[in-house]
């Protein structure tokens, strides 16, 4: 037994809708960058995601709630069917068990990043 905010699903996971999204934690580059660097790294992240496997639409609703204020991208994950496994969306799952792990530099910006 547990709180109803850790409770599992059938899968043995926890659902989305259980778990409030949240920003995530304060994180630096291994160098200072700039938005357009940051920018970049983002663009080439979401064009692979193909690669990762994973289904399309998945990984679509993924880049739509991490570009939204947390309010709207906890609603984009609840109507997908979105497993959230960590609260700041670094790992997911889909309703069929598949994995997708997002990198904070998608989440989030860092605390070293410098104007252009």
């Amino acid at each position: 037994m547990g709180c109803a905010k850790s409770s599992n699903n059938s899968s043995g996971r926890r659902s989305s809708r259980q778990i409030t999204i949240t920003k995530p934690m304060p994180w630096s580059h291994t160098e200072s960058i700039n938005r357009d660097q940051l920018n970049k790294m983002r663009d080439e992240f979401w064009d692979t995601t193909p690669f990762y496997g994973g289904k399309r639409e998945i990984w679509d609703a993924l880049r739509a709630a991490a570009e939204a204020e947390l309010h709207l991208a906890q609603t984009i994950i609840d109507s997908a069917g979105i497993i959230v496994h960590e609260p700041d969306l670094t790992v997911c799952y889909d309703e069929k068990g598949a994995r997708y792990e997002l990198p904070k530099y998608v989440l989030s910006e860092p605390t070293n990043m410098v104007n252009d």
